[in-house]
């Protein structure tokens, strides 16, 4: 009996973390795909984000949203040339480690993210 409650206890525990999983995240939770292109996508969830396009691959990093601004931590965890590119190159996003936007407008659907006179646009999909 007291197995059962322990199996009990730690599902409902996961189950409860699971459900806090995009809190962190607010408006940014989830996939956003950019406008005009087939191939580049970026998610949100909790504190940590993942660049990711079809052709180059994806890049992992931790973000924090403070009032309208982003700020991007990306890690390169194989140490690849590869992954600095396609955050700097692919994306626009520079410097690879120390990334600042600004979140010009959010929606449900929408998300419009700024850095001088450089725009992006993404959709949520």
């Amino acid at each position: 009996m007291a197995r059962f409650f322990k199996i009990l206890s730690l599902t409902a525990i996961i189950l409860l973390t699971a459900c806090d999983e995009g809190r962190d995240a607010g408006d940014l939770h989830g996939q956003w795909r950019m406008s005009g292109s087939d191939t580049k996508f970026i998610g949100f969830s909790g504190s940590v984000t993942m660049f990711r396009s079809l052709t180059e691959g994806e890049v992992f990093g931790n973000f924090q949203h403070v009032g309208d601004s982003l700020f991007i931590q990306c890690y390169s965890i194989k140490e690849l040339q590869t992954d600095t590119t396609i955050v700097e190159e692919s994306y626009g996003f520079r410097p690879f480690n120390n990334i600042r936007l600004k979140i010009e407008s959010i929606d449900d659907d929408n998300l419009l993210i700024s850095k001088g006179d450089r725009k992006w646009s993404f959709y949520k999909y």
